[in-house]
């Protein structure tokens, strides 16, 4: 159930080399990694993408899609803004001031994977949360498409959801670049967003430098469906995310034996028709699973154990089941609710905890990009009414210069 892979030494290894590599380097050692990896042909002076390119792909952009994209934004803003904390304050009894100061983080690094099509989703995923959140200084990462620059459409998802910068590099070295700083890239708070093992391993390694989002793995989703789900739906449902990369997660929960049997053969036959049938049918052979259970309440023992990124629940009565579910990135309730609704558009981000993490870490949301301090303020007179108690536990640690800090206080006034 937990497919991830836990990372070769060699890899690790790897990794740090070119973490160190940039960090001792700066620009010349990006420039080496980004020609090498990315097919980058320019040097220092080209890292960023320049503001003319982006207005021309803003001119040059298909109206549907900008509507589009539009569209995105107003949903992810809608339900982040829901999620944003607060700062407060509260007078409490005694003289005693509590309260939470809540900022923005002041720069943060987005990364969005490279590959055969422009991940503009990605893009409003992480960039949305962030302007929600108050951040003003948002650096996006990305290869550059083995010398071809980055995709037109990435350009205008990234204007449109306020980015100010756009760095055509990927991989390990960005992630360094961002963490690290050079003269070119100024260092971030923190790095968000999905990417290969070797961007995972990256960000693993630079935190502390900076602050991460999460480690996330491949994709992963599990359906969670009784006799009433449409196998053809299920089988859909599984293909969706078996065809992202060839390493992805694809299991099947049902008390139905019958509805097990109906989708696989669905599924097989889907298959043949899918455009990326080779990377789906690599991710189903080695980890596709199919678990037929006593009953739903075992179905859903399972699914918690599991704790998958994404859980589809096509069951009766849908939300009666929610209660029951304990660990899952994202829920997707009801017949009518793919996967793709929430990779795409309906507003959580589709950046989700992957590996069974699920169990104690959370998708990414505006509460990724800001700071909380905690606000405390006594008078004298409710620092006296707790002497008794600072000293009793003061004392019991054996700091008795914390308690002194206090008595001196109270010793005369000023």
């Amino acid at each position: 159930l937990r497919a991830a892979a836990a990372p070769a030494p060699k890899e690790e290894r790897a990794v740090a080399a070119i973490l160190k590599s940039v960090r001792t380097g700066g620009d010349r050692a990006l420039v080496a990694f980004a020609r090498r990896f990315d097919g980058f042909k320019g040097g220092p002076a080209d890292l960023f993408v320049p503001p003319s390119e982006v207005r021309a792909a803003r001119r040059g952009a298909d109206r549907a899609f900008t509507r589009a994209v539009e569209t995105v934004i107003a949903n992810i803003r809608a339900y982040q803004s829901r999620l944003k904390p607060k700062s407060w304050r509260a007078h409490m009894r005694g003289g005693v001031l509590l309260g939470q100061a809540v900022r923005p983080l002041a720069r943060v690094g987005l990364y969005v994977p490279g590959g055969e099509a422009p991940l503009v989703s990605t893009v409003l995923m992480t960039a949305v949360p962030a302007a929600v959140a108050g951040v003003r200084d948002m650096v996006l990462a990305t290869p550059d498409r083995l010398g071809r620059g980055v995709d037109p459409r990435i350009l205008v998802a990234a204007d449109l959801a306020g980015v100010g910068r756009i760095l055509r590099v990927g991989g390990a070295h960005s992630i360094a670049a961002m963490a690290y700083g050079t003269p070119s890239v100024a260092r971030v708070d923190k790095i968000v967003g999905p990417g290969n093992r070797w961007v995972s391993l990256a960000k693993k390694q630079v935190f502390g430098t900076c602050g991460i989002d999460m480690v996330a793995g491949p994709s992963e989703a599990l359906v969670l469906a009784d006799e009433s789900a449409p196998a053809e739906w299920v089988a859909a449902d599984l293909l969706s995310q078996a065809e992202h990369a060839g390493d992805e997660t694809a299991i099947l929960v049902t008390p139905s034996a019958a509805l097990a049997r109906e989708a696989l053969r669905r599924l097989e036959a889907r298959l043949k028709e899918l455009p990326r049938r080779a990377a789906a049918r690599s991710s189903l052979d080695r980890h596709g699973l199919v678990v037929v259970t006593r009953d739903m309440a075992q179905a859903v023992e399972v699914a918690n154990l599991a704790a998958p990124e994404h859980l589809q629940l096509m069951v009766r009565k849908a939300e009666e089941w929610l209660p029951r579910l304990r660990a899952a990135g994202a829920v997707f309730v009801g017949p009518y609710t793919p996967v793709a609704l929430g990779d795409f558009l309906a507003g959580p981000s589709h950046v989700l905890p992957t590996g069974a993490t699920a169990r104690f870490s959370n998708g990414l949301s505006v509460e990724d990009f800001v700071t909380r301090s905690s606000v405390v303020g006594y008078t004298r007179p409710a620092l006296e009414a707790a002497l008794s108690t600072l000293e009793a536990i003061g004392g019991a640690e054996g700091l008795q210069g914390h308690v002194l800090s206090a008595r001196v206080r109270l010793q005369g006034r000023r």
